[in-house]
């Protein structure tokens, strides 16, 4: 996967210089809208590990999972993965095949879980 695939972010005057390696390339390839996404997933019931499909709900391979686990904090399984562009919205009802069996799984915004964290006002 890329940089554009999970949506990293280029700062404002790079994109607009293109002054990096590969600038062309990738701001091509930011603006076509093309390939795969990178998303959260809460799955029901079984944890997805890596490598394990994502399936939409007709049944076809739309995507793969990278990293998956039991979260102690949202006490969900929660996974990330990427996935074909138009399943790239919260709420997209995905499923997830673990080992042999098939479990509903939900796209949701990442971070999982809000940050907290103190920020001092200056």
């Amino acid at each position: 996967s890329s940089g554009i695939n999970a949506e990293y972010g280029v700062a404002k005057r790079r994109r607009a210089a293109r002054d990096f390696p590969g600038g062309e390339e990738v701001m091509r390839r930011f603006k076509a809208k093309e390939g795969r996404r990178r998303v959260g997933l809460i799955v029901e019931k079984a944890p997805a590990r890596p490598h394990y499909p994502i399936l939409n709900t007709a049944g076809d391979v739309v995507g793969e999972v990278t990293s998956g686990s039991p979260s102690p904090c949202t006490g969900k399984n929660i996974a990330m993965g990427y996935v074909d562009l138009e399943y790239t919205k919260n709420g997209t009802p995905l499923q997830v095949q673990v080992r042999k069996k098939i479990f509903p799984a939900t796209k949701v915004a990442m971070p999982f879980v809000p940050t907290q964290y103190y920020v001092e006002k200056k």
